[in-house]
């Protein structure tokens, strides 16, 4: 505006030019463009101006007389694209002139070049407002589609979560990427008390200077997004108490020097489960779009939260259940018994593996100090697996005490029989056996296979022998056939181990190696370990790294000398 009104000045050799944008009066302290700078012209020009504006002509005049100054005054509107009126483009002259038609064209052609810039700079900034509009848009658009692929991922990723540290974990990996906070905390009500799930990365270490467990009715802002069952938003401490959507948190809340948390209530089917904490380090303005998300990613925590509680209830009681069922090992002298079990890592945590050792009923002609020995595995690893083989368990011992005097063989037959008749859909292997004392330290073994691994026999000069002999597996499909029976003599020394499948089995890998492995490993094993340390060294070698079945193993020796 200041150069064409300088250009104005020059061309029409006058000492003031204007450019008014806005006419004078019509807008309050709108002020022209002059030149020189600085300089205001007075309100008599400034009424011409008004003219030109508001007749939408040129305005070509020299005034004398009637009490005021004489002055010429030369003024012609500048017009945009589509006609409407952009300003006016003005010179005064302080003494009396005749504009020529000369000077009217200059001042017209200057008045169209101005109009075309001015045209042309509005284009312009018309098109960097555009710009300026399609990236923001653009950006929110990309903002929205990562909120929504992060929704799309958090529900694809927390369906299948299996316990609570795999939800804090998957929480954590989830919102790290996109919305960056510095801390993320999970916080669940247990009897009435808020306690936090321990990160894998950082453990214990108090939230905000909280213990890990606080009263719900506390005036911590999680406590109160639980109790009231909504989003609560922590400010920076020492920001202001008034400021709209803040909370200033409690004491503490600094010692991790965040500035923002959204506490975030997790909502189950009869209560709220607790609360997921998010915390930032730098402000973080939480606006509606990310409450939304936000409370999604809470309702879908909330879900998987409540999933796993179930799940943990599930798993202590089928735990609960198989301690129940698995066997205290008798005090036998002249026996050494050591048994390990291992649930598997998936489903219920349970299965239907078992070991047994009790004493068996003397006979007419019998032994005293007879032992039933006992390693077998139902078909599957939940609830019901280990429902059956507590079945099968208790029906076992009952056949040895309702058969006494004849061998395992005679019992295994039993067991089909009754499960036949009580229509038991029980299927699966075992080992059973019966050892009693004989002469000069040794002890006699007596062993039926039904279809399990097979035992393996340390003698006392350090060799491992497989005793594979075996009949056809449990299963309640199949009619009962004659099944047989095995005989060894224990030397002092000597040590028998049995074992479920799941020891040797493993998805990607051949059984026999593994069947292989177990015996170079119990072949040199030190001869003095104990049997619980023996049984732990092979577990922790042979077996899996990541149990997908429940495994047994059991050992009995005959001591040496």
């Amino acid at each position: 505006m200041n150069r064409f009104a300088r250009l104005a000045t020059r061309v029409l050799a006058v000492p003031l030019g204007l450019v008014c944008l806005e006419p004078a009066g019509e807008a309050a302290g709108a002020l022209p463009e002059c030149w020189p700078p600085a300089t205001r012209p007075d309100q008599a020009v400034l009424e011409c101006c008004r003219r030109v504006a508001e007749d939408g002509r040129p305005l070509f005049l020299s005034r004398a007389g009637d009490g005021t100054a004489a002055f010429s005054f030369a003024g012609v509107p500048l017009v945009g694209s589509s006609g409407e009126l952009l300003g006016v483009l003005a010179v005064m002259d302080p003494g009396l002139r005749l504009w020529t038609e000369d000077e009217v064209q200059d001042l017209s052609d200057l008045a169209a070049a101005y109009s075309a810039q001015a045209r042309m700079r509005a284009r312009t900034e018309i098109g960097r407002q555009a710009r300026e509009a399609a990236e923001e848009e653009s950006s929110r658009v990309h903002e929205l589609l990562n909120r929504s692929e992060l929704l799309l991922r958090a529900s694809e990723d927390l369906a299948d979560t299996r316990g609570l540290d795999d939800v804090r974990q998957r929480v954590g990996d989830l919102v790290s990427g996109d919305l960056k906070p510095a801390r993320v905390d999970l916080i669940l009500v247990r009897q009435g008390t808020l306690h936090r799930v321990p990160s894998p990365v950082d453990g214990d270490a108090p939230l905000g200077g909280v213990p890990g467990q606080f009263a719900l009715a506390s005036h911590w802002p999680v406590s109160r997004a639980v109790r009231e069952n909504r989003m609560v938003v922590v400010v920076d401490a020492h920001a202001d108490p008034d400021a709209p959507g803040g909370t200033v948190a409690g004491p503490g809340f600094d010692a991790l020097n965040l500035h923002t948390a959204a506490c975030l209530p997790l909502r189950g089917t009869h209560s709220v489960l607790g609360a997921l904490v998010l915390g930032w380090d730098t402000p973080h303005e939480i606006g509606l779009d990310e409450r939304a998300v936000l409370t999604t990613l809470a309702g879908y925590t909330a879900q998987a939260v409540e999933r796993a509680l179930h799940l943990d209830d599930r798993v202590t009681a089928a735990s609960q259940l198989q301690r129940a069922m698995l066997t205290d090992l008798p005090d036998t002298p002249g026996l050494e018994l050591a048994a390990l079990y291992r649930p598997a890592a998936r489903d219920d945590m349970v299965g239907g593996d078992w070991y047994d050792a009790y004493p068996l009923p003397r006979a007419p002609a019998g032994v005293a100090g007879a032992l039933a020995l006992t390693v077998g595995d139902i078909t599957g690893h939940d609830m019901r697996a280990a429902a059956l083989m507590g079945q099968v368990r208790s029906m076992l011992r009952q056949a040895d005490h309702d058969h006494p005097g004849q061998g395992p063989e005679q019992a295994l037959s039993a067991l089909e029989r009754a499960c036949r008749r009580l229509n038991l859909p029980a299927s699966g292997t075992a080992v059973h056996a019966h050892i009693h004392p004989a002469a000069d330290g040794h002890w006699h073994l007596k062993w039926s296979n039904a279809g399990h691994p097979a035992p393996l026999l340390l003698t006392p000069d350090g060799r491992v022998e497989n005793l594979t002999a075996h009949d056809v597996l449990l299963h309640h499909a199949l009619p009962p056939g004659p099944r047989t029976c095995g005989t060894r003599s224990l030397p002092p020394g000597s040590t028998l181990l049995l074992y479920t499948d799941g020891l040797v089995e493993e998805r990607g890998t051949d059984i026999d190696e593994n069947v292989e492995r177990l015996v170079r490993e119990l072949a040199t094993a030190p001869p003095g370990i104990r049997l619980h340390a023996l049984l732990r060294s092979l577990l922790d070698t042979i077996g899996p790294q990541e149990a997908q079945d429940d495994t047994v193993l059991f050992a009995v020796r005959v001591p040496a000398p």
